[in-house]
């Protein structure tokens, strides 16, 4: 009986012993034949919203009642269409092969589509894959959380090159004509924008390119998706980092986006009324993250590094204010020159916030 006790209570012990013995090996999931028809109706419904939404910003009228002049106006939208869906879809197979690689029974991406591509101007809300377990150890969900925002990233960036070097650029005092979109200034477009501009982008106004703008998007979904809230991609991070300080991290930003948009707006400056969407989205889909298999196992000194690189290109992707309206017809005077990046919308849209509900990555359970 003694015995028989003494092994009862020998696992509660054994928990708290730390392994930092190697991995192990665990059988690739079998990939299933061919891709279920849902996935690939969602991705074909996406590609055309934000084909029809690229097609709209270039100034083209497309209309049921005109289905052979529309579908040729559609072509206009490409430029925008084919590099986004791209970015999204590079992002999502990063997470989707890495969790095969890892044997995690994971989904192929699901694609969003927006409805009325005319008034969501980038025609879709993104994508997600489902994860149907949990990761076993930190060093899998680190893997698989970051594979996704750096496939994008690889993706994104050359858009942002090429796009810029076909966008146009003007002294910042002229002014254009109608209503566009201005475009927040992160530190890695920043930096990209002067050296493929080779002037100081503060100091000119630059017309996107539709390819510019899709790149642009793209280190915006990747800041969003590594936002250390919960299981978003950046919760991933913190989780296998600090994985008893996660929900406190969480907590603490979901204030942060909170205050992004009440303390500007409490000072009279611009902001983004969508990081209260983010604080609200993170609270409704929890602040804490279900706990791995082998919880005590740290990350490997590679895997420590690329989480503090990957925290990084966070911090460098990230923009306060990402978008707003630019009405030329009241300039702020008072306000000193500031880095303007305008993608024109012939048509009048009716609010700033029309990409608060962007992209979120839901590769969870």
């Amino acid at each position: 009986m003694d015995e028989v006790a003494a092994n009862r209570e020998a696992p509660g012990v054994l928990t708290e012993i730390p392994r930092y013995g190697p991995e192990v090996s665990r059988t690739v999931a079998p990939v299933r034949s061919g891709v279920p028809a849902i996935n690939v109706a969602l991705f074909l419904v996406t590609l055309l919203t934000t084909t029809m939404a690229g097609a709209y910003s270039a100034g083209a009228e497309l209309s049921i009642f005109h289905p052979i002049t529309s579908l040729a106006a559609l072509s206009l939208g490409f430029s925008f269409s084919i590099p986004l869906m791209a970015i999204l879809l590079a992002h999502e197979m990063g997470h989707y092969l890495t969790s095969r690689r890892h044997g995690v029974n994971s989904s192929l991406p699901y694609f969003i589509p927006a409805p009325f591509p005319s008034i969501f101007i980038i025609g879709t809300f993104g994508a997600f894959i489902r994860m149907r377990e949990t990761p076993r150890t930190r060093r899998m969900m680190f893997d698989i959380g970051a594979a996704g925002p750096w496939a994008g990233f690889a993706v994104a960036i050359p858009c942002v090159i090429i796009g810029l070097k076909l966008s146009q650029i003007a002294p910042l005092a002229s002014q254009s004509q109608g209503v566009s979109l201005e475009l927040g200034n992160s530190l890695m477009f920043w930096g990209i924008a002067r050296w493929v501009l080779g002037v100081n982008p503060n100091l000119v106004n630059v017309t996107m390119h539709p390819m510019a703008f899709a790149g642009w998007l793209g280190l915006f979904v990747t800041t969003l998706n590594l936002l250390p809230i919960g299981q978003l991609d950046g919760g991933h991070v913190v989780y296998t980092l600090f994985p008893r300080a996660h929900r406190t991290v969480s907590a603490l930003f979901v204030g942060v986006c909170v205050m992004l948009a009440i303390v500007p707006l409490a000072l009279g400056y611009s902001f983004w009324a969508g990081w209260l969407l983010w604080a609200v989205l993170g609270v409704a889909l929890g602040l804490g993250h279900p706990s791995t298999m082998d919880r005590d196992t740290p990350l490997d000194p590679r895997r420590r590094l690329a989480a503090w690189v990957t925290i990084a290109l966070f911090l460098t992707t990230f923009v306060p204010v990402p978008v707003s309206l630019n009405t030329p017809e009241a300039p702020e005077k008072h306000e000193p020159p500031s880095y303007e990046v305008m993608y024109h919308a012939p048509r009048a849209h009716p609010a700033p916030g029309i990409i608060d509900a962007i992209m979120i990555d839901e590769s969870r359970r």
